[in-house]
């Protein structure tokens, strides 16, 4: 499998979070449109999927260029503090305790080796605002003085008026007002995007045929009010395992996933229930939704099982971890497959 990263644009507010898992459900309803996607047709693909993945997608970061190199925000891995930052004794860990918790992202520059996860910088909301700041051009930076929000994502309530689509009217009594929540990325932002592919299914053009696609027609919740629209930037490949430790012993994953059994002995993560539904022609069926799934959310970290050589070479010798879910739509649609995969940077954590 290769991994490419593709460079994302956001032009306008978004009503879902940018998951791998979502992003590839999406891209799995352009292939059932656009045969031109893959020579290999979806239900195939899906047959497969539990065996070899076609295509496994990160979730998306913010990337800034530092020192002329590129440098990645991922979230702050799932460990204790005395795992990520350098405290000298316990007093000093209950006065920083409040500082450190705000530190939610970080710094990982292209290419960026490390033996622990002390030796990385953490940045909190507002340091990252400041980097996004940096980064615009003099007339934005102009225009940015006189913004009321100062977040890098700024949340917004969009108003709508609920409309009887027979009579054409509002409510019964009249204004029937309700919200729907959307973030805006602060302007110019550029988000990166992993995407593993398996090239004699799927090759990288198709990949980025399929996101363009996405991009114009809008991603997630509200795309038919405008919400969810995107462009392309540049892409490369990119060897994930060129980041991160040289001699592994855990995993840091990317996006969403349900991790193998029996492979690994110490997990650290945030759990997080994907309540899924179904999109396009589906929405709109008798039972929209999906079978809830638990899944450790990005910025796990997995250990291979101790002792174990050959599980951990299993392991480190695909640059993803994770299974592919089935069973969740048995009433609307059986052949329904869920991205439970993850890409993952190569790190060594003591625990």
């Amino acid at each position: 499998m290769k991994i490419y990263e593709i460079t994302i644009k956001p032009i306008t507010g978004f009503g879902t979070p940018f998951k791998g898992d979502t992003i590839f459900g999406h891209f799995c309803w352009q292939i059932a449109y656009d045969s031109k996607l893959s020579s290999i047709p979806i239900d195939e693909l899906m047959a497969s999927y539990q065996e070899k993945p076609f295509a496994v997608f990160s979730s998306m970061y913010p990337k800034f260029v530092v020192r002329e190199k590129y440098c990645y925000t991922f979230i702050k891995p799932n460990l204790s503090m005395d795992k990520l930052f350098n405290l000298s004794g316990e007093k000093e860990q209950i006065e920083q305790r409040k500082e450190i918790k705000k530190k939610k992202w970080m710094l990982i520059e292209e290419g960026q080796r490390f033996s622990s996860f002390k030796e990385l910088t953490f940045v909190n909301d507002d340091e990252l605002l400041c980097m996004a700041n940096k980064q615009l051009s003099h007339e934005m930076q102009h225009q940015m003085r006189k913004a009321i929000s100062k977040d890098f994502a700024a949340q917004f309530s969009q108003y709508h008026n609920k409309i009887n689509r027979l009579t054409n009217k509002t409510g019964e009594k009249g204004f029937d007002p309700f919200a729907m929540e959307q973030s805006v990325f602060y302007p110019e932002t550029e988000l990166a995007l992993f995407v593993g592919i398996e090239e004699d299914m799927i090759d990288i053009k198709q990949i980025k045929k399929g996101l363009e696609q996405i991009g114009l027609t809008g991603f997630g919740k509200d795309a038919s009010t405008g919400l969810g629209r995107f462009e392309l930037g540049e892409d490369s490949e990119i060897n994930t395992f060129d980041m991160g430790s040289a001699s592994p012993d855990a995993c840091y994953t990317l996006s969403p996933c349900v991790p193998e059994k029996d492979t690994f002995d110490a997990m650290f993560f945030n759990p997080f229930t994907r309540f899924g539904r179904h999109g396009d022609v589906l929405a709109k069926s008798a039972n929209p939704f999906k079978n809830p799934v638990i899944m450790a959310d990005e910025g796990a970290i997995f250990k291979p099982e101790k002792g174990g050589k050959e599980r951990k070479k299993m392991c480190f010798d695909k640059p993803y971890i994770g299974t592919a879910i089935s069973d969740i739509s048995k009433h609307v649609e059986f052949k329904t497959v869920m991205q439970g995969y993850s890409l993952y940077l190569p790190v060594r954590v003591d625990v």
